[in-house]
């Protein structure tokens, strides 16, 4: 022990650093170096006289700057570590000293708010009682945009109740778009249905409503410039087969990828101006979706228009090098790309956010980005570097800002409003909230939608009980007396009533306020005559609880449908039958519900089936014996009360089917054919190309009235290719009911070649009309000529087929449901039409190093705009990518303007020039053929950032001008204190030099232009030495923080630490052994543990430089509660889990490996093979290699004991 109170005399007082503001201070003379005249080679010294700099906001927090331009300064802001970190979409840390908050990205609202993400990493946490309205393909089948624009509206408000501080994690990933191409898929029922246009409706209303704008896509003038919450439209593209959904490829034609495809999300962005858009697992014809150029960034940039930020599904970037995913090796290469590679290839095709964290192989854009920007990889779009990363971040940082994270919360509408309705820190995540977000209004919402969905597919003549004959539906209750309904079917009423994917949780206070179908049926009729007898007959005698296990029908409940005067049957599917990555084999209703079904049909004439299943079901076994049959998708959580209002005609049905109900599944090719048009013996898919019989056709729904259609008019029929043309056509309610009707216009190419496989028809308009009894409306549509062209793939653009063209007025898409039909004929070719402008700058130099594009500038640059020109064709012009680019058409013109001249110009000439430190927006403005349009793009020009440090005259190896930590490795033998110096060849730029004081110390660098200010740190030690702490001695390299002589002795096995309270992050750990450790270096060590940790127990190693900047590999649990291993780093007090893998052992062996600033750990259980744990980027000015042992910041962990053998150099 002699020697240990030795060590304590010698022991050294560590000082942890609080992280500096954005305070700025005055400026004195300082020496600064810069060039002279520009001559290489050539510097000299001279003198700036600092002016007294008043304090004002930063650029990002002013809010006299676009939400572009704020982020583009936050974003200059930051380190490239910085920036890494928060392109990981579940572990988003804090950035504390420029008042960034930790972030979660995954949040989920596809039919009511369902999702946060709360935690660092891993999954979003499900939401316990909020409201679940029905789902996608329910709403499909309403055929009403305004209907789903009113629900995602109360969705959106809701979300904003239940959000962290009603300011965070508002990017919700709904909704899904992909088109229901196989009725077979996994996720049928997130799909609003097959059709591209009907899509386009229904989707643009749910982005419109939730992002806080009205109808047309504009932002709604309450909301002061704020968007309401962020949606994303997902999965881009191609991707509705969940068997090889992480590996397969959807081969398809280029015609077929733009007519269809790519069609919806083309609508969504022209409709809405969606925010965000998640890329898929799968590749297209080879290339994975989320590495794809031309999917990602051809089309869905520069050709559709889309302008905010793309994130892939989660971890399909994982798959692009996954030796069981894509594997992908790129065009030109010899080998697939590597987990470096990849993130360089999918933020170079337009990535700019990973989801998740990275843990199927523990690399993310978070600890590979500074990586793949060293390795300077090439990509198809250029040479990988920080501007890509720039790029990416502006757009991501660019929702924030639109969603008032950055602003006063008094000032931003959409949180005063949310914090009205749920006082601020109220509602919690758990049945304590007591549902209050499900209120009376939202519920409503829930009961109206779910029975506007119900589609009415039979109701025959029959004749009931008491003789009396008529259609079976509406159901006539009597006022009084006897009246038997049997409700039969186990999905009638569940055990838990199932709401479809990504639904919320419900507690008892939720479950409350949920109607199931057996409990809305009975409601209501009781309701009507109160001496009616409802009861519910599960139909089987298994005890299963889920569809598959539905397996034998019970004849007691078909016995007793016998007596009844109404049986109401319910058939369903729920998650055991499909879902997210996992598809149905065939369309059979599971178990023996067909039977149980058929059974009832045949024992009373008077039976209704419900169905509600992810999607169409076979039917040919019972639905001749039926007198009526509906359908819906999962139905929300008011269902039984909409159900009960279709059945007693409190609301008449007015559901059109959103797909095709195919016969059989034997109908269709395999789920994994992309293919669109018959071929062989596939009939094709959908109503556009199916050839075969259906039992349904797509747009199928009943009412209980009756409509007439007359008075077709059409506004022109001579058409050219160019032309618009109204059609309007009278629609009378010839029933005696008040219903809802809704016209589908059809249009087809009767005399197209055969060879050229247009589709059957296409939907091109409709509209639901609202009429009473004998009441007459006229419903006018528009259609315009260019959107009928069919994509060329010869001349890569649309053309228009010349010749006729039937316009069709339907119910449906059967020809035999033509209500009225003419036709119009179209002369001559289409004319391009300026569609979408899009750019790409970059300043003068770029192009030669391979620089695709920027948004930060130097000063005195030319700014390269590099436009591109879409037509309405889908033609290109201008800049498209590396090698890839064509003239703009002639007559056409682009001319720029700048809102900030004084910080970049525009000449008479048209030539941008930067000029001083800020941020400028420069507008270029397109013109052809008296068409004019516009695009934005931000040119921030970097200020107060350094050229150059020199340590003892001697270039800083390593430096970079957004780097602002430095470690100089001090050899041994070396006494004097490094000198340091700042090179600056700004004028403009004011600079502070303050050395070190010692060995150990650290210098600092602040540097300052207008008001921008950064602080560079020069810290210098030594390389660490290894230690056996089995000797019996310390050596006095060692320092000990918070001391505690009572908890830490030598041992012959080594140093034994016991636990105690305190954390890393707050200062407060007990005991922390550590040592300079400048330079590179690899440091193992083996620790043996008297128990496992608990709680927020931990052991392990650290390298630090103070409380808020470290990087720790340590044995404690994760965020499940399981024994772990974590990689944490914290970077200015922000947070970030690098890796998570479990451990369950008592002895383990740890290493760290630095090279420059990469820090790798592996882990081991023998001492003899050794795992890879994960990579982390950290730039520590003065790093310190620690032994770490504590109980964290809990009291309640008993202590445990760690024993450190060595820290070695191995």
């Amino acid at each position: 022990m002699s020697k240990l109170k030795k060590m304590r005399k010698r022991k050294k007082t560590l000082s942890l650093l609080l992280t500096a503001g954005l305070g700025l201070s005055l400026f004195s003379s300082l020496p600064v170096q810069a060039a002279n005249d520009g001559s290489a080679g050539t510097k000299q010294n001279f003198s700036v006289q600092a002016s007294k700099v008043v304090s004002k906001q930063p650029i990002y927090l002013d809010k006299s700057y676009s939400f572009h331009e704020r982020a583009a300064d936050l974003v200059s802001r930051m380190t490239l570590e910085e920036k890494a970190s928060q392109m990981n979409s579940s572990s988003a840390p804090a950035i504390p000293r420029l008042g960034v908050k930790a972030y979660g990205w995954w949040n989920e609202a596809l039919h009511g708010v369902a999702r946060t993400q709360y935690n660092p990493t891993g999954n979003a946490t499900v939401l316990n009682n909020t409201t679940s309205y029905p789902m996608d393909l329910a709403l499909g089948s309403t055929w009403d945009p305004q209907l789903m624009y009113k629900e995602a509206t109360m969705i959106s408000d809701e979300a904003r109740e239940v959000a962290p501080e009603n300011t965070l994690m508002l990017d919700y990933w709904s909704p899904t778009i992909n088109l229901a191409r196989d009725p077979r898929w996994g996720r049928n029922d997130e799909s609003y249905g097959e059709d591209p246009f009907l899509t386009t409706q229904i989707a643009s209303q749910f982005v419109n409503g939730m992002e806080g704008k009205d109808m047309d896509g504009k932002l709604l003038p309450e909301g002061d410039g704020y968007l309401k919450t962020v949606t994303t439209i997902k999965h881009y593209v191609a991707n509705n087969s969940e068997v090889n959904r992480l590996n397969g490829s959807s081969n398809v034609d280029e015609r077929s990828l733009r007519e269809y495809f790519s069609a919806p999300f083309k609508g969504v962005v022209e409709k809405s101006n969606v925010s965000s858009v998640m890329t898929s697992y799968n590749s297209i014809n080879g290339v994975p979706g989320s590495a794809n150029v031309h999917t990602m960034d051809t089309l869905l940039r520069q050709t559709f228009g889309f302008s905010g930020y793309e994130v892939s599904d989660c971890d399909a970037v994982y798959e692009v090098s996954n030796p069981t995913g894509h594997n992908w090796t790129p065009p030109g290469w010899t080998r697939p790309v590597n987990q470096i590679e990849r993130t360089a290839f999918s933020i170079g095709a337009g990535e700019d956010l990973n989801c998740n964290a990275g843990y199927s192989d523990g690399y993310s854009f978070g600890n590979t980005v500074p990586a793949a920007i060293s390795q300077k990889i090439v990509t198809p779009t250029g040479t990988f570097s920080e501007n890509d990363v720039d790029t990416a971040l502006i757009r991501l940082f660019t929702a924030r800002m639109q969603l008032g994270e950055f602003d006063d919360p008094n000032s931003v509408p959409w949180v005063k409003e949310a914090r009205e309705r749920v006082p601020e820190g109220t509602w919690t995540n758990s049945n304590d909230n007591n549902a209050i977000t499900k209120t009376k209004e939202r519920l409503d919402m829930a009961r109206k939608v779910a029975g506007n969905s119900l589609v009415l597919l039979k109701n025959s003549e029959t004749t009931q009980k008491d003789g009396s004959k008529g259609k079976l539906l509406p159901l006539k209750v009597p006022a009084s007396g006897s009246f038997k309904v049997a409700v039969v079917g186990y999905f009638a009423n569940p055990d838990k009533m199932y709401l479809g994917g990504y639904s919320s949780d419900q507690g008892s206070a939720g479950t409350a306020k949920m109607v199931n179908a057996y409990n809305g049926i009975k409601n209501a009729i009781t309701a009507a005559n109160p001496n009616a007898e409802v009861t519910y007959y599960k139909g089987f005698t298994d005890q299963g609880t889920t569809a598959k296990d539905l397996k034998n029908v019970d004849p007691a409940a078909v016995e007793a449908a016998k007596n009844a005067d109404v049986v109401i049957v319910y058939g369903g599917t729920d998650n055991t039958t499909a879902d997210e990555a996992g598809d149905r084999h065939d369309l059979n209703l599971p178990g023996a519900q067909a039977s149980l079904i058929d059974q009832v049909a045949k024992a009373n004439p008077n039976t209704i089936a419900v169905m509600e299943t992810i999607g169409q079901v076979e039917i040919n076994s019972f639905e001749k014996d039926l007198s009526a049959m509906i359908w819906s998708s999962y139905n929300g959580e008011r269902k039984g009360e909409g159900l009960a209002d279709v059945l007693l005609g409190k609301h008449n049905p007015s559901g059109h089917l959103p797909f095709t109900w195919y016969q059989s599944s034997s109908q269709l090719p395999a789920i994994t054919d992309y293919t669109l048009r018959p071929t062989g013996d596939n009939p094709g898919r959908t109503y556009m190309y199916f050839n075969g019989p259906t039992s349904y056709p797509f747009g199928h729904g009943l009412s209980y009235s009756t409509f007439k259609y007359s008075n077709l008019d059409i506004s022109k029929k001579n058409l050219q290719a160019n032309d618009t043309f109204d059609v309007k056509v009278d629609v009378t309610n010839t029933g005696k009911t008040k219903g809802d009707e809704v016209v589908q216009l059809y249009v087809n190419t009767p005399d197209a070649k055969a060879e050229l496989q247009r589709p059957n028809k296409r939907l091109e308009g409709f509209q639901k009309v609202s009429l009473n009894p004998g009441e007459t409306k006229t419903v006018a549509m528009t259609v315009k000529v260019p959107n009928l062209a069919f994509f060329d793939e010869a001349q890569n653009k649309y053309v228009i087929d010349q010749g006729r063209y039937g316009i069709q007025i339907s119910t449906s898409s059967a020809d035999a449901d033509i209500q009225q039909q003419e036709f119009v004929k179209v002369h001559g070719d289409l004319k391009p039409e300026l569609s979408v402008v899009t750019a790409k700058p970059i300043q003068e130099g770029d192009k030669e190093a391979d620089i695709p594009s920027r948004v930060m500038y130097e000063k005195g640059k030319v700014v390269i705009p590099q436009v591109t020109v879409a037509m309405n064709d889908d033609s290109l012009y201008g800049y498209i990518y590396k090698n890839n680019s064509k003239s703009l058409p002639n007559g056409l013109t682009v001319k720029y303007s700048s809102n900030r001249p004084d910080v970049v110009s525009v000449d008479g000439n048209g030539v941008i020039r930067t000029v001083n430190g800020g941020a400028a927006t420069i507008t270029a403005t397109a013109s052809y053929h008296g068409v004019k349009k516009s695009t934005q793009f931000v040119v921030y020009v970097k200020q107060g950032e350094l050229d150059g440090i020199n340590v003892d005259g001697k270039p800083l190896t390593g430096f970079s001008g957004n780097n602002y930590n430095y470690s100089v490795k001090v050899p041994d033998g070396t006494n004097a204190v490094p000198q340091i110096s700042a090179i600056s060849h700004d004028p403009d730029v004011k600079v502070k030099v303050t050395q070190a004081t010692s060995l150990s110390g650290t210098a600092t660098i602040v540097t300052q232009e207008g008001d921008y200010s950064q602080t560079y740190k020069i810290g210098f030690g030594r390389a660490p030495i290894s230690a056996d702490f089995k000797s019996g001695a310390l050596g006095n390299q060692w320092s000990i923080l918070n001391e505690d002589n009572n908890n830490y002795r030598l041992t012959t096995d080594g140093l034994q630490v016991t636990t105690q309270a305190g954390n890393i992050a707050d200062g407060s750990i007990k005991n922390m052994f550590h040592q300079q450790a400048g330079g590179d270096w690899q440091y193992e060590t083996n620790i043996k543990l008297s128990a496992k940790p608990t709680g927020t127990q931990e052991v392990g190693l650290g390298v630090y430089d103070d409380q808020n900047n470290y990087l720790k590999v340590t044995y404690g649990t994760s965020y499940t509660g399981q024994t772990s291993l974590n990689l944490i780093r914290s970077i200015d007090g922000g947070q970030m889990l690098f890796k998570t893998t479990n451990l369950n052992a008592t002895n383990i062996y740890l290493r760290v490996v630095k090279t420059g600033n990469q820090y790798t750990a592996y882990y081991s259980t023998d001492g003899t093979t050794f795992r890879l744990l994960n990579t982390a980027p950290l730039s520590l000015a003065n790093p310190k290699i620690g032994l770490i042992a504590a109980n964290g910041s809990s009291n309640a962990a008993s202590p445990i004991n760690a024993v450190f053998s060595y820290l070695k150099n191995y």
